[in-house]
């Protein structure tokens, strides 16, 4: 993540205290430094072999670094690279005395006769390059412990996100020949195949979803957005109710809106048919608490997993997320919402700037951990001057960023909190509808899918279980991940009475 580097970013390297080798210089190879730089000025094919393993800052003698810096800007034009080109590239920049000077240049292509080593006296600089780092790095973790100011939990956070950073990002990732990568999606088609469900991917427990997408991909970055009251934190809590309970699946959840207990109340409420308000004041029948207690041995054990921290930074949660899949397995993240987050210790022009940096760190955590991150959005308050009130991608609220970021946006649009009828405007029944809306999808089709909001329960369900006859008439149990519809009034095979499965037009709280 090499924009949340607080230690090895040099814009944001807080400034330690003098580090103390006990009169030691510092790991540094000179001389090698001055064969490579002189490799590169006689070579033409030198610089393709190094480009991958060296930076600027790795070079310990400042005329070294200034000669390599413009050496790349050379190489990233596609000029030649000799001691002439490069003499005028540091001319360019102002910057050839301070390199010092033509004849230091010249000279350094005197003393090497050969290219020949120049990738293996590479890693040498390279080496001694990390060592500095590290040094600085303890350094600073040092001076950051012995500062009582600081709060010892961020600095411990701080300190495992950038060791972390500082050795990913100094591995060079070799170019990898086709015939493994083919083995590899071979697998995943053979293990997809076993599959009952068919899917490559994580169940939602929406199936028309999951045609769609054939399960939530590693990997993906997923962003689901909506206005307020649409339904954003119930979709994702019904959706990690099936994937944990019905699939045990292992879900972590990170909300920074509501507390633990809020979003428990929700599933108590999603999973027990219990109405919101019932479950605040407590004035349950005696059948009620029977079903209550029932239905809630299903979440005991659930591999479920609520962090609600007040305030959430990009270099929290991505040591909270690197420890749950560590040490809970868990297979996907969700983000209640990615709006709420920040980037606490970096300075951004604006908002805009430092949520692009969020959206882009939750892209690169997912292909680090390989799982599916799912990420909630706010839309622009513009769309509620549109006249249908549909969401598109240019309504995602704070940065454009967002949708570059994103393998799926995807949209929750109920079309009954607007038209307070509950028709529209062909005469359909649109209680209870919800639109799941796919705008983006970087490897499939994009679509609308039907689904049914229950909003007393705050629970969402696939639109089929319940028949289309008439709204009511029917009504949908869960069972394990199996979906059994009984007729409204008769026994309830879980234990419960009689629910009633829809709300009145334009009374859907706030979820």
């Amino acid at each position: 993540m090499q924009d949340s580097k607080p230690y090895n970013n040099r814009k944001n390297k807080p400034k330690a205290d003098p580090i103390d080798l006990a009169g030691r210089k510092p790991p540094s190879d000179v001389a090698t430094e001055a064969a490579v730089l002189g490799a590169l000025l006689i070579s033409k094919d030198a610089y393709t072999q190094v480009c991958d393993i060296l930076r600027p800052e790795c070079f310990y003698d400042p005329r070294h670094r200034l000669i390599y810096e413009a050496i790349q800007t050379l190489g990233a034009a596609q000029q030649p690279i000799d001691f002439i080109t490069v003499i005028n590239q540091l001319e360019r920049n102002e910057a050839l005395e301070e390199a010092g000077g033509r004849a230091f240049i010249v000279n350094l292509t005197t003393n090497v006769g050969s290219a020949a080593h120049v990738e293996f006296h590479s890693r040498i600089v390279q080496q001694k390059y990390l060592a500095r780092e590290l040094i600085t790095f303890g350094a600073t973790v040092q001076s950051e412990a012995l500062d009582e100011s600081n709060d010892i939990d961020e600095v411990m956070q701080r300190t495992e996100g950038a060791l972390f950073d500082l050795t990913q990002n100094n591995i060079k990732k070799e170019v990898t020949q086709i015939d493994p990568v083919i083995m590899q999606a071979i697998k995943q088609m053979e293990i997809a195949s076993s599959r009952t469900s068919g899917l490559s991917g994580l169940e939602s427990g929406f199936r028309e979803l999951d045609a769609i997408t054939s399960g939530w991909q590693n990997s993906d970055l997923i962003i689901i957005a909506a206005r307020p009251a649409m339904g954003k934190t119930a979709f994702v809590l019904s959706m990690a109710k099936n994937m944990a309970v019905n699939y045990n699946i292992p879900v972590a959840i990170f909300s920074l809106e509501m507390s633990n207990l809020q979003l428990v109340n929700r599933l108590i409420s999603n999973v027990c048919e219990l109405d919101g308000a019932k479950i605040k004041s407590g004035q349950l029948s005696e059948l009620e608490w029977r079903q209550t207690l029932s239905r809630l041995n299903a979440l005991y054990g659930a591999p479920l997993y609520i962090d609600d921290p007040s305030a959430l930074s990009i270099f929290e949660l991505c040591t909270k997320a690197r420890r749950l899949v560590r040490e809970k397995q868990v297979k996907m993240i969700i983000i209640d919402y990615l709006q709420l987050m920040n980037a606490s210790g970096m300075k951004f022009g604006s908002r805009e700037q430092e949520v692009s940096m969020i959206s882009r760190s939750l892209k690169q955590l997912a292909k680090e951990l390989n799982i599916p991150i799912v990420a909630l959005s706010q839309l622009n308050r513009q769309l509620e001057r549109s006249e249908n009130k549909r969401p598109q991608l240019s309504d995602l609220r704070e940065s454009g960023a967002i949708e570059q970021d994103a393998d799926m946006v995807c949209f929750i649009h109920r079309p009954e909190y607007y038209l307070r009828s509950g028709e529209d405007a062909q005469g359909n029944d649109i209680r209870g509808l919800a639109e799941f809306i796919i705008a983006k999808h970087r490897s499939g089709k994009v679509d609308d899918v039907r689904m049914r909001f229950r909003a007393s329960f705050a629970r969402f369900e696939n639109w089929e279980e319940i028949p289309s006859g008439g709204f009511g008439e029917y009504r949908s149990k869960t069972i394990g991940a199996a979906a059994v519809a009984t007729p409204q009034g008769a026994d309830d095979p879980l234990g419960g009475g009689s629910a009633d499965i829809s709300a009145p037009a334009g009374s859907s709280p706030d979820f």
